[in-house]
């Protein structure tokens, strides 16, 4: 039986290869270049965390990633025409998988042994630079670099997955809990466009 966590990185693949696809289709990519830049947003942000830690990345070790990115193609192509033509679809993939992986970026560093400061910039990390791939690979300003919040709320979610743990909170509920941290900040900044000041040149 797959883990909790491993449930929720299948979940966040899915999600996060449908908003990278979805982009891409909105480019009229084929389905091979929509194929690598939905696997490039799913595992990109997973690849940097692992290279950073010092572990074989984890896609290289199952091929069930692959794989559901290629399910996600499928996905898109069956449903595209109704996904491209919600324009909050992408929005919405895109924040659950950015909640999920921030959640698995956390987790992960602290089973290497790593401290909890370390925990919460490898979970946002994990969460936010597949979509700056993403974005590169369709000629877009990556979200992280806007005014709008997508990074800042991974490390809430990591902070909360802290607080959580300090107080002894059951470990699947504190997952839950930081994933939902992380979905409810990027709803709420968008919704009432609440940002970071962003810096005036000349």
């Amino acid at each position: 039986m797959p883990t909790f966590t491993q449930i929720i990185e299948f979940f966040g693949t899915f999600a996060f290869a449908i908003s990278g696809i979805r982009l891409a289709s909105a480019k009229q990519f084929d389905w091979f270049g929509a194929y690598v830049v939905g696997l490039a947003t799913a595992i990109g942000g997973g690849t940097i965390r692992d290279l950073l830690l010092d572990v074989t990345p984890f896609w290289m070790t199952n091929p069930m990633y692959l794989v559901c990115s290629g399910l996600a193609v499928l996905w898109v192509v069956f449903f595209g025409k109704y996904l491209i033509h919600l324009n909050n679809t992408f929005f919405m993939f895109d924040t659950i998988g950015l909640a999920l992986f921030t959640v698995v970026g956390v987790e992960k560093t602290i089973a290497l042994g790593y401290p909890f400061w370390v925990a919460i910039i490898m979970g946002g990390i994990t969460g936010s630079a597949g979509g700056v791939l993403r974005d590169v690979f369709i000629n877009e300003i990556p979200l992280i670099f806007r005014k709008e919040i997508y990074a800042l709320a991974c490390l809430i979610g990591g902070i909360v997955y802290y607080i959580c743990d300090w107080i002894g909170i059951d470990l699947i509920l504190t997952q839950i809990i930081s994933g939902c941290s992380v979905f409810l900040v990027r709803i709420i900044a968008v919704k009432y466009q609440i940002g970071l000041p962003t810096l005036k040149g000349e």
